[in-house]
């Protein structure tokens, strides 16, 4: 099942690299405590943008040894069905270096303008690793400002908790980003909080940020 996971995934990531991507945003955080590196992209596989590739890949490395067992890796590619432009739903295979592989559906609740965006994810999965379901919900909130015509501030905030078998903590964080655009390039400060197990490890970590939207 592991080796039909793998494969499946590799076809899905290595499809969307021949499509014309939509929207495609990079982000790398970096701090005392540790270092981010997030992918997220999604590209439209029919003329009518009825259904669409979304495809996240993250890394997250901290850099005091004692905290390194922390360390993990995403990829995530998902097919949604976009029965509007606020709601889309579809399956995923996931991959995580804590967890391992996933089956998984999401649906996508989205509300867009030229200065808001706002998302909500619920899923539910099943986990090969562990042979158990789980629950996770995922938001993000974007809020920008223009203060020119070039220049724009921008606050943003990621939010995620993963409950096993719907009922114990597994895992959480909160991303918070308060920064400026300019020419598409936005960078400033940002703060992660992170949780750990079913009697959460906290970690927390200040540092700097960059986000580019190609």
């Amino acid at each position: 099942m592991k080796k039909t996971i793998i494969i499946i995934s590799f076809l899905i990531i290595g499809f969307a690299n021949y499509l014309h991507a939509q929207f495609t945003q990079v982000e790398l955080f970096s701090g005392f405590d540790k270092t981010d590196f997030t992918l997220y992209s999604s590209y439209a596989i029919d003329k009518s943008e009825t259904f669409s590739i979304n495809t996240l890949v993250f890394f997250q490395k901290f850099k005091d040894k004692e905290n390194q067992n922390f360390d993990e890796i995403g990829v995530q590619p998902t097919l949604f069905w976009n029965i509007n432009k606020h709601i889309s739903l579809g399956p995923s295979l996931y991959y995580n270096s804590f967890s391992g592989y996933s089956e998984r559906f999401s649906v996508k609740f989205s509300l867009k303008n030229s200065r808001v965006l706002f998302v909500v994810i619920p899923t539910v999965a099943h986990s090969e690793q562990t042979n158990d379901s789980y629950a996770e919900i995922f938001a993000q909130l974007q809020l920008n400002t223009p203060i020119n015509d070039k220049i724009s501030l921008w606050l943003n905030g990621q939010f995620l908790t993963v409950w096993d078998e719907f009922e114990r903590h597994s895992r959480s964080f909160q991303q918070l980003r308060a920064g400026l655009s300019f020419k598409g390039h936005q960078f400033g400060a940002g703060v992660d909080f992170d949780q750990f197990g079913q009697k959460p490890i906290g970690k927390s970590s200040l540092g700097m940020y960059y986000r580019k939207i190609l």
